[in-house]
């Protein structure tokens, strides 16, 4: 099984088909509206801006399993991600990423990837790297910013 054999719910609770994103590189990430890490969103948004048009899609799934960080709906986490930092890029239906109730994508990426510290996502912004073939390249910490990332995206779009 890859990620194209994948499915997920868009925030309005809609089933997406990874594979529609093949071909595409993609950045996965799990964040948080309350978490020291949200900045983050700045750089990911710049970053997007930057590939859009040269197939790079980011996908967020907002999370809620650290520290409480995201406890907002869909809708409310939406709306003050486009009012204060002006998200452009898709977001999908909150998820667990650990645990018995954990996302299949999230469970995939981990068996993928399973360094920084072993398996399981330790924290909000945790990032995986896809490329167009559906094969993770990279997981990045909480603590790398994407401005960091930009770097990997472009080698994988060139």
């Amino acid at each position: 099984m890859g990620i194209y054999d994948l499915s997920v719910k868009d925030a309005g609770g809609a089933d997406v088909q990874l594979s529609d994103y093949k071909g595409k590189v993609l950045l996965v990430v799990n964040t948080a509206t309350g978490c020291g890490f949200t900045p983050q969103y700045t750089g990911l948004q710049q970053m997007y801006d930057l590939y859009k048009d040269k197939g790079f899609e980011i996908l967020d799934f907002p999370c809620n399993q650290f520290g409480n960080q995201a406890p907002g709906t869909n809708d409310e986490i939406a709306e003050f991600c486009t009012g204060r930092f002006g998200i452009t890029f898709k977001q999908f239906d909150k998820v667990d990423v650990n645990g018995a109730n954990e996302s299949p994508l999230f469970a995939w990426l981990k068996q993928q990837k399973s360094g920084l510290g072993g398996s399981d996502v330790k924290w909000n912004f945790s990032k995986f790297l896809i490329d167009g073939e559906g094969k993770v390249v990279k997981r990045y910490a909480s603590t790398k910013a994407p401005e960091a990332i930009a770097k990997d995206v472009a080698k994988l779009l060139a």
